[in-house]
């Protein structure tokens, strides 16, 4: 394991409502811990369209949810709280493993693998997840637009990606190589019996 490992995310994605309940079930997760700003909410606070639908449709299939954001602003968090009936941790202090336990904890599940955390930051969302064993999905922000700690972290999340992306296609390349070796090595060996009975028939003639 790599040193950058603990930042990649499990799935990289557009938004949230890329994330279907086939895909949850097959993955054994059981609850999404939502982050905020530029997640759930654009810098101006518009909410994502198709959002409320999305929530709706996977809370009738018994997936829980709860709102986890580094966010000061309790009312922010409270408000799309009771949009959704969900309950919210704020002043989560994302990457450090105290909002997502106690996330884990209202939601009262016992296994990190169950759980998954959304969000569009890399050195919050994705780092904080991943020290807690919870499955990490990183969503495209809804706007280019952030406060100027973000923007910081964003420079730093280009050159993560880079080579996130990079060593994906090592391990696509790798595995593709080590599949194409074990043909070579299957019809080798069974061409190697073929002409091995060949051999065997005309030395008999």
């Amino acid at each position: 394991m790599s040193f950058f490992e603990i930042f990649y995310p499990k799935k990289h994605i557009n938004n949230v409502l890329d994330i279907e309940y086939n895909f949850l079930q097959e993955n054994g997760i059981e609850a999404l811990l939502l982050d905020i700003d530029n997640t759930l909410i654009d810098y101006d606070n518009n909410l994502l369209e198709g959002l409320e639908n999305w929530v709706e449709n996977l809370k009738k299939k018994d997936i829980k949810f709860c709102i986890l954001s580094n966010t000061n602003k309790k009312q922010k968090a409270e408000n799309l709280s009771k949009k959704f009936d969900i309950p919210y941790v704020f002043l989560a202090t994302k990457p450090f493993k105290r909002g997502f336990y106690k996330a884990k904890e209202i939601l009262n599940i016992q296994d990190n693998a169950k759980i998954a955390v959304v969000g569009d930051q890399i050195m919050t969302d994705v780092l904080g997840a991943n020290r807690c064993k919870m499955y990490s999905i990183l969503v495209t922000p809804i706007k280019n637009k952030d406060i100027f700690v973000t923007k910081i972290n964003r420079v730093i999340e280009k050159k993560i990606l880079k080579k996130y992306y990079k060593d994906k296609m090592k391990d696509k390349r790798d595995t593709n190589v080590h599949k194409w070796y074990k043909y070579f090595i299957f019809f080798r060996n069974r061409n190697f019996r073929i002409i091995s009975r060949a051999v065997c028939r005309l030395v008999q003639y």
